[in-house]
């Protein structure tokens, strides 16, 4: 599912005219995006939880070379899926 394919069905559920349920939609996904940027954690009851994990610095490879080359430190967002969801997708 894509962003458009969202919006498609927040409209639909929630009889929200196609545009209205776009702003919906982005004031969501613009909420997440703040929150993770200042290192909160986006915790949704029985769906999952969406957090900033810190990963160090390490020793790669190129791979086409195979060059020993330094990864720097950076940041991923990691999601962990709830209780709820994880039974639902394994029923």
């Amino acid at each position: 599912m894509n962003k458009s394919e969202l919006i498609e069905v927040v409209a639909n559920e929630t009889d929200l005219k196609k545009k209205d349920a776009e702003a919906a939609v982005n004031a969501v996904l613009a909420a997440f995006e703040k929150a993770l940027v200042e290192g909160d954690k986006i915790q949704l009851i029985g769906f999952g939880t969406f957090d900033v994990k810190e990963k160090a610095a390490r020793e790669g490879r190129n791979p086409a070379t195979g060059e020993t080359i330094q990864i720097e430190a950076s940041k991923q967002v990691r999601f962990t899926a709830g209780k709820t969801l994880k039974n639902k997708i394994n029923a």
